[in-house]
């Protein structure tokens, strides 16, 4: 399947038949594909006239504590951002699809990964987190759904998923028969569901009183907590030695750092890659342990550098970290992260 296919297709095998969003490129076939699906499902797919109105539609179907969800790329996430601090404060579960294009502006519809501080750090207004996973393939991507929604229901907070162009357009081979199905929701104690026999369940963000507002916020940061314990995911290629570098890289641009490696290897040259599943919450601990084996780090990304922050912060200052990236929807040639190895290893 197409990867933004099969992000449609794990959706609704997880228990989500209802889906809002609007048009953008690179993600539309998410929205082509649940026109045709959602109805074999008994599903309701509704094209809102913009994303600020698919993003306020979440918050109303989330709180009968149905599963529900949205696809956008990066401009359309960053107008969903308000509706997502309002979904966030009032502890709802939904999952939120960024397939991530070229950027800033309008940007283009190649892929790009400039949304890494977006998805993890500047989602919405005041203090939340969101979980942020980033798959690295198609069959990643129906995982990582499939999992998305039993967290948000676990938590009930929102779980993001940071795709790109190239993950979404690609097609691969997609098992759905052997991954693990979320549980059903448990919405019996907070949703608006009808309140006949017992007290009415109510949804709010708005604390006028300062204590109030202070006691909710930190009862949400004691959940980021248990979530920064429970939830990190990560994956390692090659590094069960100790190596002058490491690659570091997330989603489809880890794929082209593995490929590297293999180019390497066959002029002797063993490097290996630490690759973040959830870049929130990023693995720190585990990053900082590799510190303790690898000589320096070498943060390849589709940006500016933002994940290279991470790392930083990671092995705090005992091992250099350097980047090498690209943008504008240019992706990097195994070739070149070869060059930039052999550049810091000066050979």
């Amino acid at each position: 399947m197409k990867g933004n296919e099969a992000i449609g297709e794990a959706a609704i095998r997880a228990g989500a038949k209802n889906f809002f969003a609007y048009p953008i490129t690179p993600q539309t076939e998410v929205s082509e594909y649940l026109v045709r699906r959602m109805p074999d499902v008994g599903g309701v797919f509704l094209q809102m006239e913009s994303e600020i109105a698919a993003a306020n539609a979440l918050f109303g179907a989330a709180s009968t504590g149905e599963r529900v969800f949205t696809t956008s790329s990066s401009p359309g996430i960053s107008l969903m951002s308000e509706a997502i601090s309002y979904i966030t404060a009032a502890n709802l579960p939904v999952v939120i699809v960024n397939v991530c294009r070229a950027g800033p502006g309008l940007g283009g519809i190649l892929p790009g990964q400039a949304d890494y501080n977006l998805m993890t750090r500047g989602l919405g207004h005041g203090d939340f987190k969101v979980v942020v996973f980033a798959p690295s393939s198609v069959q990643e991507s129906v995982e990582l759904m499939m999992l998305a929604f039993e967290l948000a229901d676990k938590y009930r907070n929102p779980v993001t998923l940071l795709s790109d162009g190239m993950i979404g357009q690609m097609m691969e081979p997609v098992d759905f028969d052997n991954v693990k199905q979320p549980n059903p929701p448990d919405k019996s104690s907070w949703s608006t569901t009808g309140a006949k026999g017992r007290k009415p369940h109510l949804i709010r963000t708005l604390f006028l009183d300062p204590v109030d507002g202070e006691r909710a916020n930190r009862e949400r940061a004691a959940k980021y907590a248990v979530i920064e314990a429970n939830e990190r995911r990560w994956e390692t290629f090659n590094l069960d030695k100790p190596r002058k570098v490491a690659l570091c890289a997330f989603g489809s641009i880890a794929r082209v750092c593995n490929t590297a490696i293999d180019l390497l290897q066959k002029e002797g040259i063993e490097v290996g890659l630490f690759r973040p599943i959830t870049l929130w919450p990023f693995p720190y601990p585990e990053m900082k342990k590799l510190a303790e084996t690898t000589d320096m780090f070498l943060a390849v990304e589709m940006s500016n550098g933002q994940m290279v922050d991470d790392i930083r912060f990671a092995v705090e200052g005992k091992k250099p970290v350097h980047f090498y990236g690209r943008q504008g929807g240019q992706v990097p040639a195994p070739e070149e992260v070869v060059a930039e190895v052999k550049k810091l290893l000066g050979k």
